[in-house]
């Protein structure tokens, strides 16, 4: 069974994307099998700190190569990636052998796609950034990307509610993904 690594870009606890990827766990069920990167103690990238790689450095590496595909879950910052999901790329895409900077790295060829949930077109514009960076970062993108709007009430309980034609996005995004694993 394939393994896919799921890393919600916001670190707040019951986060609108944190429950998206929920829903694309249940769309996974029986399909493959998730686990969701704990990032949250990866320090800012510092080149002075790389070699040897700070230990949460280390564990994000490992547990992105153990994966075969990786799925992120990305709120909409100023129209942009969060700065903690552009930090963790950064530090995963730096060469795992520093003696060739331009060697592998732990995102080498990984199977990624995107998802969003954040208000009106602005998944649109973080999406831009992404089809950008990842392929940059020698990322092996599959599209569709769903992105989500949120629910006027959700600002108030919390809680993000997702469209039948959302979930069948998503749905079609978890087959695309499984099927570039083949």
């Amino acid at each position: 069974m394939s393994k896919v690594l799921f890393i919600v870009g916001s670190l707040r606890q019951g986060s609108f994307n944190h429950q998206l990827a929920e829903q694309a766990e249940k769309v996974l069920a029986g399909k493959a099998e998730v686990s969701y990167l704990d990032y949250k103690d990866v320090p800012f990238f510092n080149q002075d700190i790389e070699s040897p790689a700070p230990a949460a450095v280390a564990k994000v590496r490992e547990e992105i190569l153990a994966a075969d595909a990786i799925w992120i879950f990305s709120p909409v910052y100023n129209w942009a990636i969060p700065g903690v999901v552009k930090n963790l790329l950064d530090w995963a895409s730096r060469a795992l052998d520093l003696s060739d900077p331009t060697g592998p790295s732990a995102l080498n060829a990984k199977v990624v796609t995107v998802s969003s949930v954040a208000n009106g077109t602005s998944p649109d514009e973080v999406f831009k950034h992404y089809r950008s960076l990842l392929p940059f970062i020698r990322m092996n993108v599959v599209e569709p990307f769903t992105g989500v709007g949120i629910n006027p009430e959700a600002w108030g309980t919390g809680q993000l509610t997702v469209a039948e034609d959302k979930l069948a996005e998503l749905s079609a995004q978890a087959d695309a993904l499984l099927a570039a694993l083949n």
